[in-house]
Order: C-alpha cells, then structure tokens, then sequence
C-alpha cells in the first residue's frame, strides 16, 4: 500500500500546488511531503510537479498522473466500503444527473429515499451532455446510450414520442387534416441543452423540420407541456408526460396514426468503478420501475 500512501500524497500536493498546505491536510511536515514526492518522482522517472521559491505547477505528466490517481484512489475507497459494508444495507452518498422530466423522475427517486434512507442523494436535473468521470458523478440517466467505452449502461425503459394540442386549441385554430398542413398552426419546440438544436419532429419524411413555424422555443419539458396545456400551440411530448392529461381530456393527441416515435432512457456509470451496493440498489430500482412497455403505464 506504500504507493498508494504516496499517490494520496501527490494528490493532496497537486490539489493545493503547496506542500505546507498539503502537510497540514495530512497532519505531517513540510519536508516530509516534500521528500515523498521527489521519492514518487525517481521512481516512476518523469517531473511531476515545476517548483520554484514562488510557485509550484503540474507538469504534462503530472497533470495525467492526477487524473489516474484520482480514480485509483476512488475505486480504493469503494472497494474498502464495500468489503466492510457488503453484510449492511447500502448506505452512503450518490451524485446522480438526470432528465429534465421531473414528473416521471421525481416519485421513482422519493420511493427509493424511502426505501433506503441511509443513502443521501446529490441531483442534477439537467438535459445536457455531463462528463461522469471529471464532474465525479456516479450515475446519469439519459434518453439515449452514448458509445463511451468508459461507460457501463442499463437499458430502464421505452417511451413515445407524440404530438398534442388542447382542445381549446383546436377549436380556435381547427384540427390538422395531415402532416402537409402543420405548418399552417402554431408549434412549440424543445431545445437541447446539450446542441441549441430544435428535437426532431416525428414526422417521417412527411415534412421537413424547417417548414414548421417557430411559435415558441424552451429547453424545459414542463413548460411545452404547460404551455400545451394552455392552448398555445402544438407540442412534441412524450408519453409519460402526457398520459393524465390525455385521460383527463385536457389534451389530445395530433395524427396518431402518422406522428410518432419510440425512445429509451439508459443508466449510464462508469465502468472502472467498482459497482458499489449502494449504486446497485438504484440501478435496479429504476430499472424495476421504468421497465413497462410503456412508461406512461
């Protein structure tokens, strides 16, 4: 374990560029931290760290030894808690990114509060492309599986895609014979996070997307939906942000038979790590929960 005591040293020194103030972290002496890292150096055969009499910088090589490093002694530390914790019910911290869609998210993640209390939750609601390993995120759910071999994914469930419009809508702007005259009505968009792009229509190659008017654009689901609700407009929503609302009468659905299209959330977690107990519950438990054909069901 001697070279993880000295990775931990480096990490400390290479997170603070100062070795007093690594030395107090680690309740040792300057000169002490000092001669690790010159110890660490000869021995992997590269400079890790510039030093002057003013200031200390990370070298090229460095900079790629602390990024390792910070794995290795992350998958250490999960490696001991689950070997010490493995008989116990999962307990710890999970730093999770996900959708924009509160509505679906939201009770999945109060029933598992609820079925394990010992696990405290840190949540990023938001659409756009997050980089698990250097943002130290343990898990993402997203509409789609992103090809990363340094991710693991689980496919939790499908969902659809579909166009709807108020009643009140319709009977001030009529209802759409076809596909062709959509661009004659007023249409909302959603805007992803992660490109500016306006999301696709599931038009076929019925229309192009650009003869669609622009009636209003947002980056929230909540807000088409509400907004659809409202009569402004045509909205692209999926299922399950639609389903009450279509079984309440307060929406319709738009060409049914020639609109639509499927989608899939995945869990996605780093694949270098070890899959703590506590990971594990989640994963199944969303998967439990969103694994109906339909996730509006």
């Amino acid at each position: 374990m001697h070279g993880l005591h000295s990775m931990n040293i480096f990490l400390h020194v290479a997170e603070s560029l100062s070795f007093t103030q690594a030395a107090r972290q680690l309740g040792v002496s300057a000169s002490a931290v000092g001669k690790s890292i010159s110890r660490l150096e000869a021995q992997l055969g590269v400079q890790l760290l510039y030093r002057s009499t003013r200031s200390m910088t990370l070298t090229e090589e460095g900079r790629y030894f602390l990024t390792r490093s910070r794995h290795i002694l992350d998958d250490v530390a999960s490696l001991q808690h689950e070997l010490t914790a493995h008989q116990h019910r999962p307990e710890g911290h999970l730093r999770l990114s996900l959708p924009n869609a509160r509505a679906l998210m939201l009770p999945i993640l109060s029933d598992f509060t609820r079925l394990y209390p010992e696990i405290t939750l840190d949540l990023d609601f938001n659409d756009r492309v997050v980089d698990l390993i250097d943002e130290k995120f343990d898990a993402v759910v997203r509409a789609a599986c992103p090809a990363d071999s340094r991710l693991a994914s689980r496919r939790l469930g499908a969902f659809h895609l579909s166009l709807a419009g108020a009643p009140d809508y319709f009977h001030r702007h009529g209802y759409p014979a076809n596909i062709e005259s959509l661009p004659r009505h007023r249409c909302l968009h959603y805007r992803y996070a992660s490109t500016g792009r306006l999301e696709p229509w599931p038009l076929g190659e019925a229309l192009p997307m650009s003869q669609l008017p622009v009636t209003m654009v947002c980056n929230s689901l909540d807000a088409n939906l509400q907004f659809a609700l409202d009569g402004h407009g045509i909205a692209c929503l999926p299922d399950f942000a639609i389903h009450d609302a279509l079984a309440a009468g307060k929406l319709e659905r738009v060409l049914p038979d020639q609109t639509g299209r499927s989608g899939t959330f995945h869990m996605l977690w780093p694949s270098n790590r070890y899959l703590t107990s506590r990971l594990r519950v989640l994963i199944d438990h969303f998967s439990a929960r969103l694994s109906a054909p339909s996730l509006s069901q």
